[in-house]
């Protein structure tokens, strides 16, 4: 992991204090962040991803004890959860204060709050003193970068200053879960699966109502290349891939083993569940790289990181919300007739 000089920490703040663009690294993707009190700050991060402005950002803070500067209560479930998993890749969705941005929450009277774990990221936050709003830093709908290199190809000239952090530990974005209520909410699923918080709170945070506000993440289609993604169980994707190549377009395999067929192209999908989350983001902007028409997948089998995987496969193919994971077979599932 490398790390920036202090010089270049400070100069990245001082680009926040003057209502400018950073992108840093965190221990899940690469953010794009502004002050998250400057309104006029927040609205570039919007038109730099071309992000619908009523979608909320997260605030990323230094520690729990930055709680009550954006909450306007901070519940004993958000503290339980911030001393059992801060600083780490949860988000957090509690009652806003009145003087947090309409900008940032996308008008809702709820903020998004985390703690990142990257040392980056903490000491751009301890060196800027404040918040950052920080969505992943990509256009909106698309691949988020786990490297300083996806953030200058994507985004250019539209961020001030890119920190290199080196690649991201995680790999996808943090479990987003809102106890702005009476009820804990599972609102985004990440690494920090929802088992580990059942046991902290002592209930079952229950699953979105698809007709709720929006919330990072949650858009049917996301985390997209441009490449289509087609999902098929495990038996017929080498199959499915085969048809697609005769049809005449450029396919890729996102497989653990090479494709019988040559003219497939290869993505190594790892066996392992923690090096999946760290490699897919970085696979799908390959399967762009070598300029393939589609990429045929399998949605990974069991709990944990693994159903945070499912719903990204299922997000870039394009089939997200109510519809996650229906009709689309799972490594081990048998094949259909």
């Amino acid at each position: 992991m490398s790390m920036p000089a202090a010089a270049e920490i400070a100069r990245a703040a001082a680009i926040l204090r003057d209502g400018g663009l950073v992108a840093f690294p965190t221990e899940t993707v690469y953010g794009l962040g502004a002050n998250a009190r400057d309104p006029v700050a927040a609205g570039r991060i919007f038109a730099a991803k071309g992000r619908p402005p009523d979608h909320p950002l997260i605030v990323h803070i230094a520690g729990p004890d930055q709680l009550a500067r954006w909450a306007s209560h901070v519940p004993d479930a958000a503290r339980r959860l911030a001393e059992a998993f801060w600083p780490g890749p949860l988000a957090m969705v509690l009652p806003r204060r009145d003087d947090v941005p309409d900008a940032v929450t996308g008008g809702l009277d709820t903020v998004a709050l985390r703690m990142p774990a990257h040392p980056v990221a903490l000491a751009l936050l301890r060196e800027f003193g404040g918040g950052i709003a920080a969505p992943s830093a990509n256009r909106y709908g698309r691949v988020s970068p786990t490297r300083a290199e996806h953030v200058r190809a994507e985004l250019g000239a539209s961020v001030d200053l890119v920190l290199d952090g080196g690649d991201c530990d995680v790999g996808i974005e943090s479990t987003l879960v809102d106890v702005s209520g009476e009820v804990p909410v599972l609102l985004r699923p990440g690494a920090i699966d929802v088992a580990r918080i059942a046991a902290v709170l002592g209930v079952m945070p229950r699953a979105p109502d698809t007709r709720t506000a929006p919330a990072p993440g949650r858009a049917a289609s996301h985390y997209a290349p441009r490449a289509r993604v087609v999902l098929a169980s495990s038996g017929r994707a080498p199959t499915q891939a085969v048809r697609m190549l005769e049809s005449g377009l450029r396919v890729g395999l996102l497989s653990t083993a090479p494709p019988s067929d040559a003219r497939l192209a290869w993505l190594r999908w790892p066996v392992d569940s923690a090096t999946r989350a760290r490699r897919l983001y970085a696979l799908l902007r390959e399967a762009d790289a070598l300029g393939l028409d589609a990429v045929v997948a399998t949605l990974p089998s069991g709990d944990g990181l693994s159903a945070a995987l499912r719903d990204r496969l299922v997000r870039a193919a394009g089939q997200g919300d109510g519809r996650r994971d229906a009709g689309h077979a799972r490594e081990g599932d048998p094949p259909r007739a």
